[in-house]
């Protein structure tokens, strides 16, 4: 059974009470159920993780280290500012897919560059949790 780890950034736990005319009204523990049922359906493990600390991120990437057959990233405002999640990815060298529930091609203008793209091997942007159920089928 393909092992999958979701990493989900900054304020991302906060879903269901930021911006909701962008995130929507669910918040981030029906986000974990919703991956996790997605992810049995396809007959894969996952395990999740959130953090507001970019280190923490970049320390649960670098444990994935020979643990895990792909990485689903949702860096959240790290994706246009960490170098330091790159070359993690980098380092760690898993299949990775990048999701971000808003499009982000589509809104500030800093937004439009992602430093976690430049490693993944596809950006799922704009679809909401489904980016999620993609990009399993992804790394399927």
């Amino acid at each position: 059974m393909k092992k999958i780890l979701v990493v989900n950034g900054p304020n991302l736990n906060m879903l269901g009470i930021r911006e909701k005319e962008i995130y929507g009204s669910k918040n981030y523990k029906a986000l974990k159920r919703y991956i996790k049922n997605e992810a049995k359906k396809r007959g894969l493990k996952v395990k999740l993780f959130q953090s507001n600390h970019e280190g923490e991120i970049v320390y649960k990437i670098q444990k994935a280290y020979k643990r895990f057959d792909g990485i689903i990233i949702n860096a959240g405002a790290y994706t246009h500012t960490s170098i330091a999640i790159l070359d993690a990815l980098k380092a760690v060298n898993i299949r990775t897919v990048e999701v971000h529930l808003s499009d982000i091609n589509s809104r500030e203008e800093f937004r439009k560059h992602s430093f976690i793209s430049l490693f993944a091997e596809k950006t799922i942007c704009g679809l909401g949790f489904e980016g999620y159920k993609e990009a399993l089928d992804i790394l399927k």
